[in-house]
Order: structure tokens, then C-alpha cells, then sequence
């Protein structure tokens, strides 16, 4: 618990460090994204350092002896698909951002009200979503994904919606179905087993936390073939 402790401990006071560092980093909006992936990749760092938890990527085998295939070859890491993601802690956020050049999440929008932080999120392009405006309000998510995707950004959704605990399967949001046949982009699905590090809530504990890069599906594929996906190396 103590180490536990001491992670939060170090890790608010990186944030509240980082915070006028990000507002500078406002006048740029790439020099923005910059300085937000350095954030984030400090955490991985505090992560291991301080809690002593490491983490590894492992992408579709193709090859006929079983090594796992190189990014950009055959995983589409290029924002020509979806990239759907199991969401269980801070972990792999900060490790899809680092590792996904020019990648952008949809949100709810309250997050972009965070001072600082949020301003910094919303000029690297996090994309917001009001739950509350239904079907009006997808259309228009539509139209802002489709044109972030066609200035070359790569999209990352959690489609459940929220982060689990291990162990939990929570039933997929329909508008990654949505997104996905209204775009006509593949999905790439994403399981992680991270929350057993680093869970939503109460100790983290220290060891090698994995992120899994699925076999891309069609975009029709169904949420249950989705999920059956996300949650096949998840824990």
C-alpha cells in the first residue's frame, strides 16, 4: 500500500509539473502534441520506475514461425481503421498514445473542461461526444472523426465506454458500429490486461503489463465478434 501511496504521490505532483509547461505548449498545436506525449511517456516511465510496472506490445502473428509482425506491415496503425481499444486504467492510454503517431481519442466532453489539461487535449484534437444529444449528435461525431481521419490522424475508442476490472465484460457502446459503417474503415482490436497493474481503483502492483493488437475485422463486423476480439488476451 505504501508504494502504492508513494506512486499517486509522485505521479499528481508530474501532472501539477507539467501543467504550465502544457499551457506554453498552447501557442503550437504541434509543439502541443509534443509536450502531451512527453507527458504521457513520463508516466510509462514513473510507472516503472516507481511501481515497477513494465509493458509490452504484442501484434497478430502472420508468419509461419510465429513472430509476431512488425507496425505499419501488417497491423494498420496508419488511420485507415479503427483502432478499438479494452480500457482498464491509465496505462494503456498513456501507451497507445506513445506509441501511435498522430492518434486522437474520442472523449466525453467534460474532460476537455479540465483546466490546462483539457485545452491541451482538445488543440492535440481529442475528439468530444455529448451522450446526452443522441442520434443528432453522432452525425455530427461523424463528420468531425471523418475529417480528422482524412488530415492523416488515427482514431483510438473505447467502446465500452468506461474503464473495467479485470475480469469484467461490459457489452460494447453501439457506436463504434456506428463510426465504423458510416466511415467504411476495418477495425483493429485492441485487449490489454493492464488494470492488473494498475487498476481503477486500490493498489498497483509491480510486472509486465501487455497490449495486444488483434486481427483487423471488416466494418460489419458485430459488437459480439468485437468484443469476443478485445477480450481474447484481456484480463
Amino acid at each position: 500500500m505504501i508504494k502504492t501511496l508513494i506512486f499517486k504521490i509522485i505521479l499528481a505532483l508530474w501532472f501539477i509539473a507539467w501543467a504550465p509547461i502544457l499551457l506554453v505548449g498552447l501557442v503550437n498545436k504541434r509543439l502541443n502534441r509534443f509536450l502531451v506525449t512527453s507527458c504521457a511517456a513520463g508516466v510509462l516511465m514513473l510507472a516503472r520506475v516507481v511501481a515497477g510496472i513494465r509493458y509490452t506490445i504484442h501484434y497478430p502473428a502472420r508468419n509461419d514461425d510465429g513472430i509476431p509482425a512488425k507496425p505499419n506491415e501488417n497491423v494498420r496503425l496508419d488511420g485507415k481503421a479503427i483502432i478499438a481499444a479494452k480500457h482498464m486504467s491509465i496505462l494503456e492510454v498513456a501507451i497507445l498514445e506513445t506509441n501511435i503517431p498522430n492518434s486522437f481519442f474520442i472523449v466525453k466532453r467534460e474532460l476537455l473542461w479540465i483546466p490546462i489539461y483539457g485545452w491541451a487535449f482538445w488543440r492535440m484534437g481529442l475528439q468530444p461526444v455529448n451522450r446526452a444529444r443522441g442520434a443528432t449528435n453522432m452525425q455530427k461525431l461523424v463528420d468531425a472523426v471523418a475529417k480528422k481521419i482524412m488530415n492523416g490522424m488515427v482514431l483510438i475508442i473505447f467502446p465500452e465506454g468506461t474503464r473495467t476490472r479485470p475480469g469484467k465484460r461490459v457489452p460494447l457502446k453501439r457506436g463504434l458500429l456506428f463510426l465504423a459503417e458510416r466511415l467504411k474503415l476495418p477495425i483493429l482490436p485492441v485487449g490489454t490486461d493492464a488494470g492488473l497493474y494498475w487498476p481503477k481503483k486500490g493498489r498497483v502492483h509491480s510486472g509486465m503489463a501487455n497490449v495486444y493488437f488483434e486481427e483487423e475485422l471488416p466494418c460489419t463486423a458485430s459488437l459480439d465478434e468485437i468484443g469476443e476480439a478485445i477480450n481474447r488476451h484481456s484480463a
